[in-house]
């Protein structure tokens, strides 16, 4: 298709501001790129930059054109959000939704030659409080902005528990003209059936006039087959497409051409991979599962959940999101899940899913409010699910489409909402947006909300159906090893907070910042008191640190631990769970938060535990002692409780394993004083266990446990635990010393290390293993990237 381009430099006017900027972009990336604006991230500099937005913005563009046609469109794939358009002078529209592409018609405002173009944005705040103060709506967050649920607006935008108020402003996405007397390819429809290890597919292509459309199949060897626009054709011997871990992710693609005689007029390119994905959602002897189930195989889901990655949306890019999914694919993922108060995911994002691997159950862009109960409001989000579920349908990647982020829990369980608004949410989230995902793409599974048991509003946080949100481990206070109480079927949200990096808090502070509650780290803490919350925590379990630095590595080994004792519960029970997505993988900005790569990128402890607990062949340990009976010192039950380990092996991938279990008990300073073998043969997609050890006769200050499955002669996976909390074990000094030669760490330690954290302070290093334990010994990591020179190590004993 034929476009004008509309983007590269516009005039960009308002308050004491006049300059050019690039767009897409926006107010923010303008200003920034033009030196007039302070980084919004650096210590209180949010403030300043929040009030920016108190005046209106005006983008203006002039450009030469040359009608050749009485029907010209104004392409608008992204406008941020509210917005007068005009051309010459002439309004052309209003809008009120960045989550859509509009299409207008402007063929009689232009002219031969010069025309100006003209996108005037008034302050969003003052508009939301306008709005609010001729009706307020219910709202479950109290760390946004009031009356952000009435503009089709990204909500994180407005603040939230982990983000800054930041409402930018401007063109996000492309814009341009287009001829509309020509023929245009509108939608491309593909369904697949699977059949006696055949594939048939059918594509059905749209046009907006009458034309000719040719499309072809090209499969990944390049061989191609044309196909009949609505016929379905058949693939004989297809290559599968697998989630991580249990196969190849080989693409497929379709290509649509659209032609006006004898010229191609318009082309559409997408790539899909060959495979049956649905959510099961059987009837068991618990209640229902929720799991997904690609090719006949029911997978348990690893990963976390995806949030923007920028406040600035100008700054998104795919080799940036690359990098992200990456990490993502280091840690074992196999899934992810799109939050509903951010955006819909560029192409790329999805793009990026099918090559990797990664299962991605989207939200759609709704979270933790009520939202309006008008024809106009329905109408433009009627617009915004079917552009977006048009745009991503096809790819292979989407697990499941779910409604909204916590909507239905809030309508459903607090007593704050009006029942014209659960009559709302009712007609929204249960027939409006179902009914477009029925029409629009059948074969993917929905949900009205998560967490969601069987929709509407019918005990939505029931743990034996559906997927589920558990907070009361960080928001309720309780220990980690509540978790072990519960049996989640998909636990799609649970997260326990941390300090981004210490270099990450460099770079956003002064020196005089540089403690807990001063007012710039309070600031870059979104969730009220959390930081005395992560000091309670810590005072629970370890020594309190004397130095900032080693407080922030205590809260990262806390984040880790707690993740960790959902998780390996919960895969202990595969099966009845089939899924955990921890909250959250990433930030947008440098943040005190609940994700396992921080604002600035850098991986905190919980993404290397990831790694570790998410690899396919696992083992664990279920150990009964100091954590799992109480959670005071002066419980008491201090002197009284069992020191007992259950040792589980999972196998998640599609072929039985047989190994041997090695456990080890040993002291601090590396003497064995007890150990046992056996044989363990765990079939594929299950676990299998240990009968339990009893530990009752060990000295649980200076005694731990250590253990291995192995196959073949190579350890698979390890671990330890001990048996009482961090802060009551006698720890000694290890002496961890670490050796470069080429890209390998040879790290030694002279007695029981725990968390060894491998560090450079002038550079950035990722290793193949780092937040590590280990015995008395040596012990080899590889590195991934950075500089390893002048290296550093802390290990749990530095905690004091």
């Amino acid at each position: 298709m034929e476009k004008f381009n509309l983007n590269g430099k516009w005039r960009i006017t308002g308050g004491k501001y006049d300059v050019y900027g690039n767009v897409p972009g926006s107010v923010y990336s303008a200003l920034l790129d033009n030196g007039l604006m302070e980084d919004p991230f650096y210590r209180d500099n949010e403030e300043k930059s929040l009030a920016i937005m108190d005046d209106e913005f005006v983008f203006t563009k002039e450009f030469e054109y040359t009608k050749k046609s009485n029907s010209v469109l104004l392409v608008c794939e992204g406008i941020d959000t509210l917005c007068d358009l005009y051309i010459n002078g002439n309004l052309v529209a209003h809008t009120e939704n960045m989550h859509r592409t509009y299409y207008f018609e402007v063929a009689k405002y232009l002219v031969d030659g010069k025309n100006t173009i003209k996108a005037v944005f008034p302050p969003y705040d003052k508009y939301i409080k306008a709005k609010s103060e001729e009706k307020m709506i219910t709202s479950g967050t109290i760390a946004t902005m009031i009356g952000f649920a009435y503009v089709r607006k990204a909500s994180y935008m407005s603040g939230w528990d982990w983000g800054p108020k930041l409402p930018d402003a401007g063109i996000w996405r492309d814009i341009y003209l287009i001829d509309g007397n020509l023929p245009r390819i509108t939608e491309v429809r593909i369904n697949q059936r699977h059949e006696n290890s055949n594939v048939y597919l059918t594509v059905n292509a749209k046009t907006n006039l009458k034309a000719d459309v040719k499309i072809k199949v090209v499969a990944p060897n390049g061989e191609s087959v044309e196909a009949i626009n609505g016929k379905e054709i058949k693939i004989e011997n297809p290559q599968l497409w697998w989630p991580n871990g249990y196969g190849k992710q080989p693409l497929y693609s379709v290509i649509t051409e659209c032609f006006f005689g004898d010229k191609k007029v318009d082309e559409d390119k997408k790539k899909i991979g060959l495979r049956t994905l649905v959510v099961s959602r059987e009837e068991d002897e618990w209640g229902e599962e929720f799991c997904y189930k690609v090719n006949g195989i029911k997978i348990f889901a690893f990963g976390a959940d995806y949030i923007p990655e920028d406040n600035i949306l100008s700054r998104l890019s795919r080799e940036r999101t690359e990098k992200l999914l990456k990490q993502c694919i280091f840690a074992n993922f196999n899934a992810i899940r799109v939050w509903g108060g951010g955006i819909y995911p560029e192409n790329y994002f999805f793009e990026l899913c099918d090559e990797l691997g990664i299962i991605v159950f989207i939200d759609m862009m709704f979270a933790c409010t009520a939202n309006p109960t008008n024809k106009e409001f329905y109408e433009n989000v009627t617009f915004e699910i079917e552009d977006n579920l048009r745009r991503f349908r096809h790819h292979a990647c989407i697990g499941v489409i779910s409604g909204n982020n916590e909507i239905e829990e809030q309508a459903a369980v607090k007593n704050w909402w009006t029942q014209e608004e659960k009559d709302g949410y009712m007609k929204l989230f249960e027939e409006i947006i179902p009914e477009i995902v029925k029409r629009e793409c059948p074969e993917i599974s929905f949900v009205p909300s998560s967490p969601s048991a069987r929709g509407k509003l019918i005990n939505p946080t029931d743990e034996n159906v559906g997927d589920s949100h558990y907070w009361q481990v960080w928001h309720g206070n309780l220990p980690f090893s509540e978790y072990r109480k519960h049996f989640f079927r998909f636990l799609s949200e649970f997260g326990f907070q941390s300090f981004p990096s210490m270099k990450t808090i460099e770079e956003f502070t002064l020196p005089e910042d540089r403690n807990p509650f001063s007012r710039v780290m309070e600031l870059h803490q979104r969730n009220a008191s959390a930081n005395g919350k992560i000091l309670n925590y810590l005072s629970q379990t370890y020594l309190y640190p004397s130095k900032m630095e080693n407080l922030v590595y205590a809260s990262q080994l806390l984040q880790a631990e707690a993740i960790k004792y959902g998780v390996e519960h919960l895969r202990r029970n595969r099966g009845r769970c089939m899924g955990t997505l921890y909250w959250q993988l990433n930030d947008c900005w440098p943040v005190a938060s609940w994700s396992s790569i921080d604002g600035n990128g850098r991986f905190k402890a919980l993404h290397y535990e990831a790694k570790r607990f998410f690899e396919p062949i696992h083992i664990s340990c279920e150990e009964t002692g100091e954590y799992t009976t109480r959670n005071d010192i002066t419980d008491e039950r201090y002197f009284g409780y069992e020191t007992k380990a259950k040792i589980f092996v999972n196998n998640d991938t599609l072929k039985t394993v047989k190994g041997r279990v090695d456990w080890k008990l040993f002291t601090v300073n590396g003497e064995q004083l007890e150990a046992g073998s056996e044989e363990l043969t765990v079939e594929a997609l299950s676990y299998a266990s240990l009968k339990e050890i009893d530990f009752n006769k060990t000295d649980v200050r200076n005694n731990y446990l250590w253990f291995a499955f192995t196959v073949d002669g190579e350890e698979i996976s390890s671990g330890t635990v001990i048996f009482t909390k961090p802060k009551h074990f006698n720890f000694v000094d290890p002496k961890v010393k670490v050796e470069v030669a080429g890209d390998t760490v040879t790290v030694s330690s002279s007695a029981y290390a725990k968390y060894v954290f491998i560090y450079n302070e002038n550079d950035d290093l990722i290793l193949s293993n780092n937040f590590f334990d280990m015995n008395k010994g040596t012990k080899t990591v590889k590195i991934i990237s950075g500089n390893a020179d002048n290296l550093k190590v802390k290990t749990v004993f530095d905690i004091r």
